[in-house]
């Protein structure tokens, strides 16, 4: 089962394409994070999800998301993928012990050996406040990503009577 909104989101030290490790603490306090959990590199329907996403970077960068895309991959065939497709955001290789922070999110498929499409909204606190998961083989929409960077909104306190 997945973790649930509302939950302080697990932390890992995961390498990017390029080797370098991205801890998602290192975030904390600073800037909200969309994790972006994706099957395979190369395979047709992620290939497009991440193309959409690169497409539409600005969508993270005005509301000031990391974006953290998230696969068992290696690094060395992520660093392959992201030079092909142009990503030009960190690619996160679950790679050994295969699917370990998949797991500790809920969405490994320990049937196919790899993760499920999910993506979970963390805020700068470190809690998840948006998640979407959608079914084998179907792909998430560019309206869920909005909505759920939505979700990341500040709500304004009341001002104080006096």
């Amino acid at each position: 089962m997945a973790i649930e909104n509302g939950s302080l989101a697990p932390d890992f030290e995961l390498p990017n394409q390029f080797g370098e490790p991205v801890r998602l603490s290192s975030y904390r306090g600073r800037k909200a994070v969309a994790l972006v959990f994706f099957p395979l590199a190369f395979s047709g329907t992620c290939t497009s999800e991440l193309c959409e996403l690169r497409d539409n970077i600005a969508l993270f960068q005005d509301a000031a998301v990391e974006l953290l895309a998230i696969s068992v991959d290696s690094k060395w065939a992520l660093r392959h993928f992201a030079e092909q497709e142009g990503y030009d955001f960190n690619l996160l290789a679950d790679f050994w012990p295969h699917g370990a922070v998949a797991k500790d999110y809920g969405v490994f498929l320990s049937e196919t050996g790899f993760a499920n499409r999910a993506t979970f909204v963390i805020d700068v606190d470190g809690f998840v406040r948006a998640s979407f998961i959608t079914t084998p083989g179907e792909a998430r929409s560019l309206d869920a990503y909005r909505s759920a960077i939505g979700a990341l909104a500040p709500v304004e306190a009341a001002a104080p009577t006096r």
